[in-house]
């Protein structure tokens, strides 16, 4: 059984821990604000800011940022997702006061210069241009887009002319309004002791913002676009998964399992093995508090992409049938997923995080249960639900 702690201090900071006898120790700190609150003409800017971020604080610059992690032996990076933005690094425990410093640092203190926001203005347009290049990155962009109207519905990094027209004033504003203290987690995995993790919380000052707002419009429409320069074509087809409790579609994750996850799944045989027509053929599932959609995904010839469709569907209608044999597989296989990926701090660290925006982190450790407790019939249902999206990226 994992020792966890979780405490919600004066200042408003909710702090995380997960204790463990290890030689590293992974530490974070993280604010419930990322894409999917933003506006339509500021999409991008939750991404745009962890990366000013950055760029240094009033007290380091990047170089003594990344200085403080890395030559300790440790590994430091960030990410933003659609209700969450985390600045994270990883060292050998001895080092934990250093991991802490740098998230606070990071997260309280950016410097925000302009002649830095400029210059990684430059650099996100590039990677903008990255994922349109990116055959397999477009189409899994592009079936949230025919899943959900806009703003939810378009990428999490902006499209070019969203981040092309930000000015340095908008992050600066948006750090103000959104990255307060009451909207923060301190999350640490590894040998650490509690009582001093939260006095080195209560170091955060006492601000406050009031929850974001999201607005969500689910959509089912279809799009196909020829594009010189291809030799594979490259199919997405989503469905909204809307999930059987609060905070996690367990019976989604279920049927994903059964159908697209894994050499043992269903359309892995059905597509790949049986018929050759893809190499790559995969489902999973997107889920947040707020949100939650299914995508399978497989890259084949422009010949065969319709085959491949209507297999898809096909195989999807047929989990009406699923056995309990398979149903009872799928629930160990996830639950023994859960436990090799928990081996890794940082996955942990990451995981009670979003399980604490969505609900409660100690959810987290109640998994096996709650995947034991799904029933057949609510999985079988899944089958039975009406409209999907599909992306076709064919060669010109």
């Amino acid at each position: 059984m994992a020792e966890f702690y979780k405490e919600k201090l004066k200042n408003g900071l909710t702090v995380l821990f997960e204790k463990r006898n290890a030689s590293c120790v992974a530490s974070s700190c993280a604010v419930k604000e990322g894409y999917s609150f933003e506006i339509q003409e500021k999409k991008g800017v939750s991404h745009f800011l962890e990366h000013l971020i950055f760029k240094g604080t009033k007290t380091r610059s990047y170089r003594q940022i990344a200085e403080e992690i890395e030559k300790k032996g440790g590994v430091l990076n960030a990410y933003t997702e659609e209700e969450s933005t985390c600045y994270w690094n990883k060292l050998p425990s001895k080092h934990l006061n250093s991991g802490l410093t740098i998230v606070k640092d990071l997260i309280l203190n950016p410097r925000m210069a302009e002649k830095d926001f400029i210059r990684e203005k430059t650099v996100i347009l590039e990677e903008i241009k990255m994922y349109h290049d990116n055959p397999n990155a477009y189409v899994l962009d592009k079936i949230k887009e025919m899943l959900y109207k806009k703003p939810f519905g378009m990428a999490g990094a902006g499209t070019y002319e969203t981040v092309k027209n930000l000015e340095i004033k908008d992050l600066r504003n948006f750090f103000r309004k959104k990255y307060a203290v009451n909207r923060m987690m301190l999350c640490v995995v590894g040998n650490a002791d509690f009582e001093k993790i939260k006095d080195f919380g209560m170091k955060f000052p006492s601000t406050k913002a009031g929850e974001s707002k999201i607005k969500i419009e689910k959509i089912n429409e279809h799009y196909i676009e020829q594009r010189q320069g291809l030799d594979q074509a490259c199919l997405a087809l989503g469905f909204h998964a809307v999930p059987s409790s609060s905070s996690r579609s367990y019976d989604w994750e279920i049927f994903n399992v059964i159908l697209g996850f894994g050499m043992a799944s269903r359309l892995f045989e059905e597509v790949r093995e049986k018929r050759g027509l893809a190499y790559d053929i995969k489902s999973f599932i997107q889920q947040g508090k707020n949100y939650g959609y299914q995508v399978v995904y497989a890259g084949t010839t422009k010949e065969n992409i319709k085959a491949c469709q209507e297999i898809i569907l096909k195989e999807y209608g047929k989990m009406k049938n699923i056995s309990n044999r398979e149903f009872e597989q799928a629930k160990e296989q996830l639950i023994g997923l859960r436990k090799v990926e928990s081996e890794e701090s940082v996955n942990v660290m990451n995981a009670l995080i979003n399980e604490e925006i969505s609900g409660k982190a100690e959810e987290f450790y109640d998994y096996d249960n709650k995947i034991s407790k799904i029933k057949l019939e609510e999985v079988k249902a899944i089958s039975r639900q009406k409209g999907y999206s599909s992306v076709m990226l064919v060669p010109g």
